[in-house]
């Protein structure tokens, strides 16, 4: 089939798969303090999801990352990653999580074709993380699920949203963690998808601003950006193993090499996380629509991908609220 390009020239080549809705943490500046969640009928099985990855796969996507809500509370998971994987054209899978149920399925994990994970860890202080993730007594368990994944060879990353008043204190702690354990951490600016609405501008800490801070204390230097990547990294220049990395969504965009395209777990397609367009693949999907249908829809509404974030940001127009983000996973 032809390769997925939008009006602008850009091509998917990354799918964000959100597998569920559903979580085991309550983090605010994700969902509601009482989400609704999917009835079940309503989110995609197993076999309906690989079928889209597949018709993507022949499209050029190459990459599935995995999210939710929590995908790890979602039954169908390991199937999933197993029939993924063998999907011809499909060269890594990796997997968004808040890392809770890692510590018993790593290993399973990558055995079944996972290659990396990334676990969100907004604090290093076992109080102020439980406050924010609304659940007590899983700090040190997220850390373990961490060091599971190390062991079992995953490649991990740390994922960190910032919001002022919150954790920015925390920029340097966070920091060293990397560059004493070797992971990546990335920190990433609080975007206007919170579930109760508390965003506002007066909140986001830019990354230029986390970069500034950082290099009062350590010597960074910024690697090369990958064309599409969402993340600018920079390593330490005492040589050490770790690495940060800003995701600037709100103050300086990446919009004009996207190469994602989104599926929420009902079945909607979501070509730009901060446009409200949806397309609903899931009356085909149940109807007995063709592959060549349905790749079709699918062509038709990544064509139509929103320009970006940073058309509105140019105009002056922030967006307040899209959708929650358990509901589309990031």
């Amino acid at each position: 089939m032809e390769r997925l390009v939008d009006s602008y020239g850009r091509v998917a080549r990354k799918l964000r798969l959100s597998v569920t809705d559903r979580c085991n943490f309550r983090c605010s500046f994700c969902m509601p303090r009482e989400p609704r969640w999917l009835p079940r009928s309503e989110v995609l099985t197993v076999e309906e999801m690989a079928r889209v990855v597949r018709i993507l796969a022949s499209m050029g996507v190459t990459q599935v990352r995995l999210t939710g809500g929590e995908p790890l509370v979602w039954q169908g998971l390991e199937r999933l990653i197993e029939i993924v994987s063998a999907i011809d054209g499909i060269e890594d899978i990796s997997m968004t999580t808040n890392g809770f149920y890692l510590k018993d399925k790593a290993v399973r994990l990558k055995a079944l074709g996972l290659r990396g994970v990334t676990v969100s860890l907004h604090s290093l202080k076992p109080d102020r993380f439980e406050e924010i993730v609304g659940v007590r007594n899983v700090f040190e368990r997220v850390l373990e699920g961490i060091r599971a994944a190390k062991a079992s060879s995953l490649r991990v990353k740390i994922n960190c949203v910032v919001v002022r008043g919150c954790n920015e204190d925390e920029l340097e702690d966070f920091a060293e963690l990397a560059r004493r354990s070797g992971l990546t951490v990335k920190f990433i600016e609080f975007m206007p998808f919170d579930g109760e609405r508390l965003w506002s501008p007066e909140k986001v800490v830019s990354g230029r601003e986390i970069v500034e801070r950082l290099s009062e204390k350590y010597a960074l230097r910024e690697k090369p950006r990958a064309s599409g990547s969402t993340t600018r990294y920079y390593g330490f220049a005492d040589g050490s193993p770790g690495e940060v990395g800003v995701v600037t969504s709100v103050t300086e965009p990446f919009c004009s090499d996207c190469d994602r395209v989104r599926l929420k777990p009902d079945g909607k397609l979501v070509p730009c996380l901060f446009s409200p367009d949806e397309y609903d693949l899931k009356p085909l999907l149940r109807s007995g629509a063709t592959d060549s249908e349905l790749a079709r829809l699918i062509k038709e509404a990544f064509y139509n991908k929103f320009k970006g974030v940073e058309e509105l940001l140019k105009h002056h127009k922030i967006p307040q609220h899209i959708r929650p983000m358990h509901t589309i996973g990031g």
